[in-house]
């Protein structure tokens, strides 16, 4: 298994046991946690499982398993796709920093960090796609 499929798959699960985490806490909703952050938390729990565990899954897997697109670089280049790696988890961080900031103090500067987020991350989906679309071919 190539090292960067190892990174995606760690992060996933790493992303998966915070999100059930995050998930577990706005149910039970534990007297130490303000209304206002537990507000902010269900997003983050979404967000850090369907892209932080589902998607980060599906990336790694597909960098490893899809057909090879040549001899000499037989998964693509190897620096697009460590870019799509650092672009989607330095989004999931922001967003997962962002969004109970911004639900504890609405209207701050800090939503700021929602939009780059989302910016990274779309780059992110973008540079994955042009980074594996050779590799899907016929056999």
């Amino acid at each position: 298994m190539p090292s960067l499929s190892r990174w995606y798959i760690k992060a996933g699960l790493l992303y998966l046991v915070i999100a059930l985490t995050l998930g577990a806490l706005t149910v039970i909703r534990p007297a130490f946690i303000a209304p206002a952050l537990l507000s902010g938390l269900y997003p983050v729990f979404l967000h850090l499982f369907i892209v932080g565990w589902i998607t980060q899954l599906i990336f790694g897997i597909a960098y490893w398993m899809f057909p090879k697109q040549s001899k000499e670089q037989p998964r693509g280049d190897i620096r697009i796709a460590r870019v799509v790696f650092v672009l989607l988890n330095t989004g999931l961080c922001l967003r997962a920093i962002g969004e109970p900031a911004l639900a504890v103090y609405p209207g701050s500067a800090v939503g700021s960090l929602l939009g780059l987020s989302a910016i990274l991350q779309v780059l992110a989906g973008w540079l994955f796609v042009a980074s594996i679309w050779g590799r899907v071919k016929e056999r």
